[in-house]
């Protein structure tokens, strides 16, 4: 129990993440592209890296809300990885 508690923070999603997954949940509701949503100021300026930014693409409640495929899509643009 002692080391899942020191090692816990490893796995805590920030507050900032979280309101950055809402962002993008709420603009994509609103009929606005993935990619776009991406390359808002908003986004860019609290998750500066690709990493982070995939790491946002990873999380459930956002995968639910535009579909694993095109945040897998994203995703790959995001990291300049390519699809399969």
């Amino acid at each position: 129990m002692a080391l899942k508690d020191i090692f816990s923070f490893l796995f805590q999603r920030s507050a900032g993440e979280e309101r950055v997954a809402q962002y993008v949940i709420r603009e994509h509701d609103r009929g606005r592209r993935l990619a776009e949503i991406l390359e808002d100021r908003y986004v860019q300026n609290r998750l500066q890296s690709p990493e982070q930014r995939a790491r946002l693409l990873d999380r459930p409640e956002v995968l639910h809300a535009v579909g694993s495929d095109k945040a897998e899509a994203a995703k790959a643009e995001v990291t300049g990885a390519t699809t399969p």
